[in-house]
């Protein structure tokens, strides 16, 4: 069986995760997967990441236990495309998002005890193969302008205090990797530039991100 690459798109609130993808969807073997953020907004009629934007402290293990779901979903999918490139992982969600929660006091110990508990069941029984992580380093002052300009429903509430946050969970995670393991190697592309300069990048470092494929 020929081996797939997986290579996992991270970054930011609005740190050009799209645009990326976008770039990379015209590649004929490259299968692009994004967060499955109408799941997120619709599960049997509810909506989960509204909810969780409004009382984080109530709905927060409610959405990320149903992101850890829909991401392993992701990872998993049949896919016969040599290059699989997903938006995120379910790593992320955990040592980003559900980290942030915990730490900002917005989600009770128990809940995070037990979504933890959950991932690392998961990350220990699964094989959850990644051979890149790609991630697009950005300043929270640029996200921030990034998200008045495009102005989606469930981000206006979002302050540069919650990307700074992010931010700094990111750069713990994959540049001083001092909070948890690398699942793969990182590929860092600096993204705080125009879109034009930023298609520029992604055409500079193609080969590089594709050559996971070969590893």
């Amino acid at each position: 069986m020929d081996k797939k690459a997986v290579i996992c798109i991270e970054g930011n609130i609005a740190s050009g995760k799209t645009t990326c993808l976008e770039y990379f969807e015209k590649t004929s073997n490259v299968k692009v997967l994004t967060e499955p953020i109408s799941k997120w907004r619709n599960v049997r009629g509810h909506n989960p990441l509204a909810l969780m934007y409004q009382d984080p402290e109530r709905w927060g293990i409610t959405l990320q236990t149903y992101v850890q779901l829909t991401m392993l979903d992701t990872h998993l999918s049949a896919i016969t495309a040599p290059v699989r490139m997903i938006e995120r992982s379910i790593f992320s969600a955990k040592y980003i998002f559900v980290e942030n929660l915990f730490r900002s006091g917005k989600m009770p110990e128990v809940d995070y005890a037990v979504l933890s508990e959950w991932f690392d069941w998961i990350t220990t029984n699964i094989s959850i193969p990644v051979d890149l992580i790609v991630y697009l380093q950005t300043s929270p002052q640029t996200c921030h302008e990034r998200l008045k300009q495009r102005c989606r429903e469930e981000e206006k509430v979002i302050p540069l205090e919650y990307l700074e946050s992010i931010h700094q969970l990111y750069e713990d995670w994959l540049i001083k990797l001092n909070s948890s393991p690398l699942p793969a190697p990182v590929l860092v592309i600096p993204a705080d530039h125009d879109p034009q300069k930023m298609l520029q990048q992604f055409e500079e470092n193609r080969e590089k991100i594709l050559a996971a494929s070969y590893r």
